[in-house]
């Protein structure tokens, strides 16, 4: 993986830093990820297929692009909200591991009763990129008591 390396006190110590996005296009069809704005959330996804989702189906749309995302990261598909309130497209789950080499493809639901066309080149989902954690996992006997405690759904009111 290609990283800025920076030198620290005088050269004597290197630090590995990945504060870019990384992006590889898989086809002449594949449009490199932009933001809205400068202080935009997400970077919009573009389309590098023409395809037709269904009235109430879905359909997995290509990106045509690979990335690799910051060290400490994941990506994460979300949806454009114009799409879901002007024409009832959502976006189905969509986790990008950092260690993810593979085509980008962004799962589309059309909740309308007519098909929905999507062209190559239209914007149909957003890529945010999360910091996670992953710690190990412990068995534990007893967890400790919370206020909640076991209430599921509704339990804290409406």
């Amino acid at each position: 993986m290609s990283v800025l390396d920076a030198l620290v006190n005088g050269g004597e110590k290197r630090i590995r830093l990945q504060s870019a996005l990384h992006v590889k296009r898989l086809s002449k069809d594949a449009v490199l990820p932009t933001r809205g704005s400068p202080q935009a959330a997400g970077y919009d996804l573009y389309s590098a297929a023409d395809v037709v989702i269904p009235a109430q189906g879905k359909e997995l749309v290509p990106t045509d692009l690979a990335v690799a995302v910051p060290d400490g990261c994941y990506g994460r598909i979300a949806p454009r909200s114009s799409m879901a309130w002007k024409h009832h497209i959502d976006v189905g789950a969509g986790v990008i591991d950092a260690d993810y080499r593979g085509n980008v493809g962004v799962v589309l639901f059309n909740l309308a009763q007519n098909p929905y066309q999507v062209k190559k080149g239209d914007r149909i989902a957003q890529l945010v990129l999360e910091k996670i954690m992953t710690p190990d996992v412990m068995e534990m006997e007893e967890l400790p008591e919370s206020e909640r405690g076991g209430g599921g759904f509704g339990s804290t009111g409406l």
